[in-house]
């Protein structure tokens, strides 16, 4: 009798298109199971240090040193492992070169390719099917800086990344929206900022030093870069010729 009733169960789910979802223990255990995340240099341990027992990090240093990947990397584990229901993914709305306006679709579409090394990061830890799934569900959103005034967010992690590109009113506003269990991370390299007045993120560091705000700042260098052997190449190249 028993093996008839599950017999039935999976020929209905399969009639249906029914998909059975476990929900106990970590999301989307049978998609992803990855080995933690291992820091690659001493800076990278002290920023997963800081991950792990601060509401609060800033972090700042030249490309190619994994400040992104490793914030986007611990938020999707955080997520995948139910610590938290959200992920807000943010940046300044300042561009290097063509701006949001030449992009097409709405302002979410003409974001995402913005976002796309943060998504990427993600979608490897959960897979893609979940990250799709999240990001309909509203669990994972993607917000531009210029419309996060009056909003909040409780039990999520927030990334604001490319922070040098925002002015001081702008991270001010910013710093004022964090709710109850929510990570913060603060990630930009002071060195390659585009606004023609100070850097609200410069102001920000500070700040912290000045008052001795126990928020960790974690400082990046040309020795921690490990995208690829070219990439410190040019970093390199560009810091000596002050460019």
């Amino acid at each position: 009798m028993g093996k008839q009733l599950s017999k039935k169960r999976r020929r209905n789910a399969r009639s249906f298109g029914a998909e059975i979802i476990e929900f106990e223990g970590p999301k989307f255990r049978a998609e992803r199971a990855p080995p933690p995340i291992k820091a690659l240099t001493p800076t990278q341990g002290d920023y997963l240090d800081a991950l792990r027992t601060s509401p609060q990090v800033v972090v700042i240093g030249p490309a190619g040193t994994g400040k992104t990947w490793i914030a986007a990397t611990h938020a999707a584990d955080l997520y995948r492992n139910r610590v938290i229901s959200k992920i807000i993914l943010t940046r300044p709305n300042v561009p290097c070169g063509r701006s949001l306006g030449y992009f097409p679709g709405s302002m979410e579409d003409k974001f995402a390719p913005w976002a796309t090394p943060v998504v990427d990061a993600i979608k490897e830890r959960i897979g893609k099917a979940p990250y799709d799934i999240a990001l309909k569900n509203g669990d994972i959103e993607m917000v531009p800086f210029e419309v996060m005034r009056g909003r909040s967010w409780k039990n999520a992690f927030v990334l604001l990344d490319e922070a040098q590109n925002t002015t001081l009113a702008e991270i001010k506003t910013f710093l004022t929206l964090v709710g109850e269990d929510c990570t913060m991370v603060i990630n930009g390299d002071v060195s390659q900022c585009d606004l023609a007045e100070a850097s609200g993120l410069r102001t920000v560091i500070d700040l912290i030093r000045s008052h001795s705000l126990p928020i960790p700042v974690i400082e990046f260098t040309l020795a921690d870069i490990v995208r690829s052997g070219l990439c410190a190449m040019w970093v390199r190249a560009f810091e000596a010729a002050h460019l």
